[in-house]
């Protein structure tokens, strides 16, 4: 399963009263700022990420500059224009890179790029449906089960949100079981993907027919995940 999406890198920078290396050019102080875009182009906290690491001119004294919060602001000073290349983690390692040409030729300015999210785990889809529609072919599918799903979910009082972060906290055994009873009870409309290289199963919890999902909110019951 892939997911695309936009991002925005923001641009300031302006002049300062330090005295620059290069007399011609003069000192700035600058930052960059990540957001992620909706459909329609508007600016949302960039929260899918878990940090950013900017890669900046060798020549800077720190490089490699982390951030673990959004908006990811990283800010410097220098009189030079360069090209940084930027990691953006969704899990532990994995990444999504970007290139960014710092220039000094606006006060201001913004730089859009498409990213692709690659095997994305149920909480990144679900975080990412919040800008958009997730999956490929399975949009449209996803889009019409999800509704009904979403009618259940307040005809039977299903919360996506707990049995989402109770799945997670499940051992081994139990996860195979409830993975199984998805296998043996999911409908042509349920989105699914079971990556066996990198050993990975995702299921669009708005996707599951009414008697599945009610089979696994009643386990994750019995199994004092979820208290009711």
């Amino acid at each position: 399963m892939q997911i695309e999406r936009k991002v925005r890198l923001v641009t300031e920078q302006k002049n300062i009263p330090k005295e620059s290396p290069v007399p011609e050019f003069p000192m700035k102080e600058w930052n960059v700022k990540l957001y992620l875009l909706d459909q329609d182009g508007k600016q949302h906290p960039a929260t899918v990420f878990n940090r950013v690491v900017y890669n900046l001119h060798p020549s800077f004294e720190e490089p490699h500059q982390t951030f673990s919060e959004a908006p990811f602001t990283c800010t410097n000073e220098g009189w030079g224009e360069f090209e940084m290349s930027i990691d953006m983690y969704y899990t532990e390692k994995t990444k999504v890179t970007v290139f960014h040409d710092l220039n000094f030729q606006s006060p201001e300015y913004t730089n859009d790029q498409t990213v692709v999210f690659k095997n994305p785990s149920q909480s990144l889809v679900q975080a990412l449906r919040e800008t958009g529609p997730v999956g490929n072919e399975d949009d449209a599918k996803a889009n019409k089960a999800r509704k009904a799903g979403d009618s259940k979910k307040r005809k039977y009082a299903f919360d996506y949100e707990k049995i989402g972060d109770a799945l997670v906290k499940l051992n081994e055994d139990d996860l195979l079981h409830v993975i199984q009873m998805i296998h043996d009870n999911k409908t042509e409309d349920t989105v699914t993907n079971n990556d066996l290289e990198r050993g990975e199963f995702t299921v669009d919890l708005f996707t599951m027919p009414e008697p599945l999902t009610k089979m696994i909110w009643d386990f994750l019951v019995e199994q004092k995940i979820i208290v009711v």
